[in-house]
């Protein structure tokens, strides 16, 4: 069996991802905080990124065959002290078939070397719920 990680390809989402996108946000929501979301408000919340790019964008993990199987947003946040942009980690899903094979590891990582390549961003940040211990243990586990 071939490496899962080799068969991964992390992209810039389009308005194709849309429908996946917003389901992961419905299951993020309820797995880590036992939240139940609007499909409604976030179909629309994650449509207003492609709308207006300013916010933000999202990053896919994607099987060979085209399947999301993970994803990240990322945000802004302006720092004067710096005169850049972090790019804020959020809404970081990965499929729970699709758990514990280096998805997450891979998208952080095109994101951190994208970040390196844009003269404009001084900073990778992560945001994670206090509650969600699992995801800050995945997150000590790869040294950030």
């Amino acid at each position: 069996m071939a490496d899962i990680k080799s068969e991964i390809q992390i992209v810039h989402a389009t308005r194709e991802d849309i429908d996946t996108l917003a389901k992961f946000n419905i299951l993020l929501a309820k797995e880590t905080e036992d939240k139940d979301l609007v499909p409604e408000a976030v179909q629309k919340g994650v449509t207003k990124i492609f709308d207006d790019p300013s916010y933000g964008f999202y990053m896919v993990a994607k099987t060979a065959e085209g399947q999301v199987v993970g994803c990240l947003m990322i945000t802004y946040e302006w720092s004067d002290w710096r005169n850049g942009v972090f790019f804020w980690i959020q809404s970081v899903y990965v499929d729970k078939d699709h758990r514990r094979k280096g998805i997450f590891r891979s998208l952080y990582q095109h994101v951190y070397d994208e970040a390196k390549t844009r003269e404009d961003v001084c900073g990778v940040r992560l945001y994670a719920d206090l509650e969600n211990e699992r995801a800050q243990q995945t997150y000590i586990n790869l040294g950030m």
